[in-house]
């Protein structure tokens, strides 16, 4: 298992940049804006409906103290209030209801992209990222930008909104009280954004945490066998378990940090508004002002105070948001092998194969040369095979006729055209694979085998199973072909699982055929059933097949024996037998 993690130098910080990212993001909720705008709306209304509570307070005070001029009674003041309340309870039911349409949608069509991302990225993506870091990205990353939209957005609006009004009524009711109150706005700017810019760095890297614990989560449970053969439970925990101490060691530091910028503004706007109340009491006994006056300048001070008090931790939030719908932009903005929504073409290719001075090193060991400099031909309809010590490129031949990787010199025509001039989706159509570890879907028999043409008859998928010799195990099982086969297949015997690849290989119907290692790790009953059904698969196919056995390669038109990248002898068996000092002879020998 690769333990590959970023360093802290490699992770990106928030930036201009990335706020920019950031606004690319609101083109998936643009659909969805008329919903948004018609959400502020009502959370325009519902918070300024809000901001009548602290003067009826102060009215009804005056009313009960005969000091009132308003002409208002208890009982109208008592109506109004539930008016009020009815209006603001609506208006915040649509409001929710409208931002979770929204969010809803809009997250919906981000997961999708995403999706679509992931599954059009070249091979070479997967060697970089690990699967449990993409995981996270596709959904706590996600998740993080949906609450900022549906919760956070919508409470930091209404916040601002409370304040403006708040304030604006302050200003007009008590101008001198207001003034004191309104000087420590300056200060708790200025420490917010000193605060948010470490703040903004803890998030990323508990991000990152994360995503590396879930990371470790999934690789032991898809390696569960290894771990438990070699009784790593204690390795693994302990692994784990230091991943997650990391998590909490950087979420106590972010903690702390958020206390202290709390323990600011409690100390500094509400020692401020403390004081404005006892000079508030001072000009009520002096004559100065209404006690309802000062009972609404209290409730407004108490709201306008809880107002600020939020803006601190709701900036906090929208920054993480940030941060996580940068890393989404980042795998958003990379660059896919073909656009999902393109035609495919149809055409069938006839399936001659030419490598022509083919040179080949992996993206991530550029030092290393696999393949250097080969050249080999194959008709249309002819079976080769490709033998030789482990590390010699066959695989790697094998990958890059399916272009998982670009070439690095020379070319691969495919019907007299380059390789990269076909559509990837039409070329890779027209080829089969069955590989030495088999991995199936988690789901049913037949679901696994319909993988290969989803538009197949049931006639043609049990057609299929007979060919691939595995419509007797099938049969016997009580469910048939809607048997479970368990995660990656785990239910199965290797046989099983192999003779299911070929009947999904069979059911494609390609041109070109690529059996890499496909019995190698049978018992010899399930190799001879195996080797019978990739008999009927390879016929009429121009077939590779990469092949340890010699045995399983006599009858193949031509074999190519690889040795560092290089073939160093071609030709039929029989004649690859009679070079005495030949590569294959002595291969020959080891295993016969």
């Amino acid at each position: 298992m690769a333990r590959r993690s970023k360093s802290s130098a490699e992770r990106p910080v928030i930036s201009k940049e990335g706020w920019q990212k950031a606004r690319q993001l609101l083109s998936y909720l643009k659909p969805y804006k008329w919903y948004f705008f018609v959400g502020l709306m009502f959370l325009g209304l519902g918070s300024s409906v809000f901001m009548v509570f602290p003067a009826a307070a102060g009215e009804l005070i005056d009313i009960a103290t005969n000091s009132s001029d308003s002409g208002w009674t208890l009982e109208d003041v008592g109506i109004g209030l539930l008016v009020i309340l009815f209006v603001q309870a609506l208006s915040s039911y649509f409001r929710v209801l409208l931002f979770a349409h929204v969010s809803e949608k809009g997250m919906a069509a981000i997961r999708t992209a995403l999706y679509d991302k992931l599954i059009t990225q070249p091979t070479a993506f997967f060697d970089k990222n690990r699967v449990g870091e993409l995981t996270s990205r596709s959904t706590a990353d996600v998740q993080q930008l949906q609450d900022a939209i549906s919760i956070t957005l919508a409470e930091l609006i209404r916040q601002i909104i409370i304040l403006v009004v708040g304030v604006s009524y302050l200003a007009y009711m008590a101008p001198q009280l207001l003034l004191v109150m309104i000087s420590t706005f300056p200060v708790v700017i200025l420490i917010a954004l000193f605060f948010g810019r470490y703040i903004r760095k803890l998030s990323r890297d508990r991000q990152d945490k994360l995503a590396h614990t879930a990371t470790i989560i999934e690789e032991t449970l898809q390696a569960i066998s290894v771990v438990k053969a070699f009784t790593n439970e204690w390795f693994e925990r302990k692994r784990y378990a230091a991943s997650v101490n990391q998590v909490v060691d950087i979420s106590l530091r972010f903690a702390r940090i958020r206390g202290l910028f709390i323990v600011f503004i409690i100390t500094a706007l509400f020692g401020a508004m403390f004081f404005v109340l006892w000079w508030g009491a001072t000009l009520v006994q002096s004559g100065d002002m209404a006690a309802g006056e000062l009972v609404t300048f209290i409730t407004l001070t108490a709201i306008i105070g809880g107002a600020v008090a939020s803006l601190g931790d709701f900036y906090t939030q929208i920054l993480r948001a940030v941060g996580a719908s940068e890393r989404i932009m980042e795998l958003l903005s990379s660059a896919s092998e073909f656009d999902l929504k393109e035609t495919i073409n149809t055409t069938k290719i006839t399936g001659n194969i030419q490598f022509n001075e083919v040179g080949f090193h992996y993206p991530s060991r550029p030092e290393l040369s696999i393949l250097n400099n080969i050249n080999l031909t194959i008709e249309s309809g002819q079976k080769v095979a490709l033998v030789g010590a482990s590390g010699g490129g066959k695989s790697t031949v094998v990958r890059l006729l399916l272009r998982y990787y670009d070439l690095i010199s020379g070319s691969i025509m495919v019907d007299g055209k380059k390789l990269e001039d076909y559509q990837m989706q039409h070329l890779r159509r027209n080829i089969g694979i069955v590989p030495q570890e088999v991995i199936l879907f988690g789901g049913s028999i037949r679901e696994n085998i319909a993988y290969g043409n989803h538009t197949a008859s049931e006639a043609a998928i049990i057609d299929a199973a007979h060919q691939s010799n595995s419509w007797e195990f099938i049969h016997s099982f009580p469910d048939g072909l809607d048997t479970i086969v368990g995660e990656r297949g785990v239910q199965l015997s290797g046989g099983q699982r192999q003779r299911i690849a070929i009947a999904r290989a069979i059911l494609k119907n390609p041109s070109i055929l690529l059996l890499d290692e496909a019995t190698s790790a049978l018992d010899a009953e399930s190799e001879r059933v195996v080797q019978d059904a990739l008999n009927k698969l390879m016929q009429g196919r121009t077939s590779i097949i990469i092949a340890h056995r010699l045995a399983t390669v006599r009858t193949v038109d031509c074999i190519y024996v690889l040795e560092d990248g290089k073939i160093i002898e071609q030709g039929r068996h029989e004649d690859l037998l009679t070079k005495q000092t030949g590569a294959y002879r002595q291969l020959a020998k080891l295993q016969f």
